[in-house]
């Protein structure tokens, strides 16, 4: 059997119809103007309404990437799913998805879900690219899912929340394979942001910590992934060795500075690339200890600053759906590679992008991707047309924050609870869509699909219902 190339063959993302404007957000929070826009660097933020959640959302977006790309369920021999988002302390959210398979008689499927915190998705999908490059690979595909729902309590991180689920067909001969010698990871155990209340959604988030924490596993991964590279290609590595980098994005503010900070790395290690004026702006940070420079402000500046031409090219088209949409934990980082193979798919061919995945509590990897234009329908630009990003944004509705913070009201309440029927209003949702009608005495959640063609006269009307279906 053929192992070359082992990456990702296809992709796909839902994310729900309902968003708020980060702007109009800001004026109801009586945040300053441009806290949440310039400050966190976010434009909007896509949510749950009463009828949506984690599985509604992966069972729509497994069952959507199977049909546009004409997959046979049976063709699945592995499917992981990677989610903080806890909807039953047992049954995993893959089972769920097992009602698509079930149905083409294929229950002979391995992998369960992987939780921490935003790294379950790169936990899932590091796992089936290790199935099919194994000896226990029995030729058929294996299936991600990342999917999340991340909602705050009221106050400062409210703004950060965000919700979508992305699934991945990996498999050999990929338009998207993985480098695989090219990876390195930092795991610690720090207490940045958590959620050890079973009885809230909410998570306790150390903000300050958290940022040091991502920066400080940023640093060591990149490090122990330019050592690794050096060893094998035998020269230095520096980010002009990729075109693109993609990173974990909580708000995009973190995505700047984690660029630059990249930056600050190559010139401590002295890159050919980095310029005398650069070099002239940064050699008074060059005696920071490592704890120094990520308190240091000024460090974060200087370096934003001379990375910022770079940034334009090899970060900005990274970043279009977590502006757009928001935190979507697991489904983060997968949404910035996305948002990359939707601009730039017709020149990725021969191309290289870094990619790094952080999840709180604390777990990190930095690894490779190799990228060319593959074969239908494996191809970067089928990638590109079945992602039908713009489409898909255009499509949503905007939500008014007043009616935002109700949802959140009614999905506190609806957590953990049973014996209760949603509004069932599938007004805003495409046809095709799954979506939660119940929860009976005994806890169990029942879905419905939305007839894949409309028929009669019915409008589009605005739904603002939420309970992200706990």
């Amino acid at each position: 059997m053929d192992r070359k190339d082992v990456g990702i063959l296809a992709m796909d993302i839902y994310f729900p119809p309902s968003c708020v404007q980060q702007e109009a957000l800001e004026a109801h929070d009586g945040a300053s103007k441009g806290k949440y826009t310039i400050g966190l660097g976010q434009d909007c933020m896509a949510f749950c309404s009463e009828v949506e959640d984690v599985i509604s959302m992966s069972l729509t977006v497994v069952n959507s990437l199977l049909k546009k790309y004409k997959i046979d369920p049976k063709l699945i021999g592995r499917l992981e799913v990677g989610s903080e988002t806890v909807i039953d302390k047992s049954k995993s959210i893959k089972t769920w998805l097992m009602q698509i398979f079930e149905e083409s008689d294929n229950t002979d499927i391995e992998g369960v879900d992987s939780s921490n915190a935003c790294y379950g998705g790169t936990a899932a999908l590091l796992n089936c690219v290790n199935w099919v490059e194994s000896n226990s690979w029995d030729g058929r595909y294996g299936l991600v899912v990342c999917t999340d729902s991340a909602v705050y309590a009221e106050g400062p991180a409210r703004p950060t929340g965000g919700a979508a689920a992305i699934a991945m067909l990996i498999g050999p001969n990929a338009p998207i394979s993985f480098e695989s010698k090219y990876r390195a990871s930092h795991m610690a155990h720090v207490y940045d942001f958590y959620k050890p209340d079973l009885a809230s959604e909410y998570p306790v988030v150390d903000g300050k910590l958290s940022q040091t924490c991502y920066l400080m596993a940023l640093d060591s991964c990149y490090r122990q992934f330019c050592n690794k590279y050096e060893k094998i290609a035998g020269k230095q590595f520096s980010i002009s060795d990729a075109e693109y980098f993609v990173f974990h994005s909580p708000y995009n503010k973190l995505v700047q500075k984690s660029f630059a900070r990249l930056y600050y790395n190559d010139f401590m290690r002295n890159c050919s690339y980095v310029d005398d004026d650069a070099k002239e702006k940064l050699q008074s940070f060059s005696n920071l200890t490592g704890e120094e420079s990520y308190q240091s402000r000024d460090l974060e500046k200087a370096s934003q600053q001379v990375a910022k031409h770079l940034y334009g090219i090899k970060v900005q088209p990274t970043t279009l759906l977590p502006k757009q949409i928001g935190n979507m934990y697991t489904a983060s980082l997968y949404a910035a590679l996305a948002s990359v193979l939707y601009n730039k798919h017709d020149s990725l061919n021969g191309q290289r992008i870094v990619m790094f995945s952080y999840g709180s509590g604390l777990t990190s990897t930095m690894f490779s991707l190799r990228l060319n234009n593959g074969q239908h329908p494996f191809s970067l630009s089928n990638i590109g047309s079945v992602l039908g990003v713009t489409e898909k944004l255009q499509s949503r509705h905007e939500t008014l924050p007043e009616k935002f913070v109700e949802t959140l009201k009614l999905m506190e309440h609806r957590y953990g609870a049973k014996d209760f029927e949603t509004s069932s209003d599938t007004s805003l949702l495409q046809p095709g869509t799954f979506y939660l009608t119940k929860v009976d005495s005994m806890y169990r959640r029942f879905y419905s699909q939305k007839p894949a063609e409309e028929t009669g006269g019915g409008k589009t009307k605005c739904c603002n219902g939420f309970a992200n279906g706990h």
